[in-house]
């Protein structure tokens, strides 16, 4: 029972050092699996090499794409190219469906784009939609929230999901596209909860003068940076699906080449680079979007990497045999992932700390779940990125920009948000283990 007492501890630590101590996710996650490889009875040097391997062999697979995915939010974010698509977006669903309209809106935009800065940049639109058409606006903006998370926790190149899935060792393109099925059929529950239940709180609607901005880029071109990157991503896992023998297409090596998740991404800067106005320091340097890019996802970086020596100290201690002993009988499988990270969201709040904290604990033990088939590890990830949306309350900074921006005191933020993405985690979580039924 050592590894479980150490395990116990290291969970422990990690709340109480987020949450009550304030330090920052990287030294937590790095303290607590040092500790626990103390505690557990493991050798200096076993605890040296986790923390070096850990750290290394993560950044090697995921360093780059984290990167890479936040540089092309942010191009699009401060380029107005994030607004053209959102414009489009309503003109295509139409004005009169405001709740669907931001839903969807979100849902795209927080593929590239952090769920908080997306919300902040849709929110006067969301306000000027709400106010034209006399809806509630406490319903419409859980509409843009919910449509956020959905992508957040479980579609790459968001960071969470792509740390989770290399944590994992899962194929980046099957978790793209069977992510993308999920979190639009968790939506259609959260939609419903938005418009029959959201909207029955009242919240006011203080109009504010909208900021113009000179330099609108073309939606195509808007676009081109998110969708080329996922296409060429998704390619290359149909070229490898097993069934299909594709490899042997005179197309595959380049398909192979191009649809390799770190050059995908790397094309979708590129293209992301069509959006500026023109190309200067203002883009370029330091102090330009892409400095403000390398100051976003480094603390991400960090903590993926730390969650990799997480998971290579408990890999290295074998509590994969304990498991085995003690919860082979449960046969809980996907509900166990979906359990930890929602315990884990729910009491430190980051759903990216807690996609990469139940990774690092789980992949180690993946075979005595019975979750170790490739299908079954891309539903994994799917689970830990439902869990880590329930619940969003006061200790998210997510719940605090909705609130803070829309009007909503804490408590009809609870009964809105908070309730919201209980839903949205909960339908998730459901839809994965009936394709696990299905499909496994």
């Amino acid at each position: 029972m050592l590894y479980l007492v150490a395990l116990l501890i290291a969970l422990v630590f990690i709340i109480v050092g987020i949450v009550r101590w304030k330090i920052h996710p990287f030294f937590v996650l790095l303290i607590a699996a040092i500790a626990y490889g103390f505690i557990s009875g493991m050798e200096v040097s076993q605890i040296v090499a986790s923390v070096n391997d850990g750290f290394g062999s993560i950044m090697g697979k995921i360093g780059l794409l984290i990167f890479f995915g936040v540089v092309i939010g942010t191009v699009l974010e401060k380029s107005g190219g994030a607004m053209v698509i959102a414009a489009r977006m309503l003109r295509l669903i139409g004005e009169k469906s405001v709740h669907l309209a931001m839903m969807l809106t979100g849902y795209l935009l927080s593929i590239p784009v952090f769920a908080d800065s997306a919300f902040i940049m849709m929110n006067p639109l969301n306000k000027a939609l709400s106010h034209k058409a006399g809806l509630s606006f406490a319903g419409t903006s859980v509409a843009l929230a919910l449509g956020l998370m959905a992508t957040h926790v479980m579609v790459p190149p968001t960071p969470g999901p792509i740390a989770a899935a290399g944590i994992l060792e899962v194929d980046l393109g099957s978790v793209i596209l069977w992510g993308i099925l999920v979190s639009l059929l968790a939506l259609i529950p959260s939609y419903f909860f938005a418009v029959k239940v959201a909207s029955k709180v009242a919240l006011p609607i203080a109009m504010e003068a909208s900021a113009t901005t000179e330099h609108r880029p073309k939606v195509w071109t808007s676009l081109l940076a998110i969708s080329v990157p996922i296409v060429l991503i998704i390619l290359k896992s149909v070229f490898e699906y097993p069934d299909l023998d594709m490899t042997g297409s005179a197309l595959y090596p380049t398909v192979s080449f191009l649809g390799t998740p770190v050059i995908a991404l790397l094309i979708g800067v590129a293209l992301s680079l069509l959006l500026p106005k023109k190309l200067d320091h203002q883009v370029f340097s330091a102090n330009g979007w892409f400095g403000d890019a390398l100051k976003t996802a480094a603390p991400i970086i960090l903590i993926t990497g730390a969650g990799g020596i997480f998971g290579s100290m408990l890999q290295n201690s074998g509590i994969g045999d304990l498991i085995t002993s003690s919860f082979s009988d449960l046969n809980i499988g996907l509900f166990f992932p979906f359990l930890l990270a929602a315990c884990l969201k729910t009491t430190q709040g980051s759903s990216t700390v807690a996609l990469i904290t139940t990774a690092a604990i789980v992949a180690p033990i993946l075979p005595e779940l019975g979750l170790d088939a490739p299908f079954l590890r891309t539903l994994t990830v799917l689970a830990i990125g439902a869990g880590s949306v329930v619940v969003s309350h006061a200790n998210d900074s997510f719940f605090w920009v909705l609130t803070q921006l829309t009007g909503l005191n804490v408590k009809d933020g609870n009964k809105t948000l908070t309730l919201g993405t209980l839903v949205l985690g909960v339908s998730g979580i459901l839809i994965v283990f009936a394709f696990s039924q299905i499909f496994g």
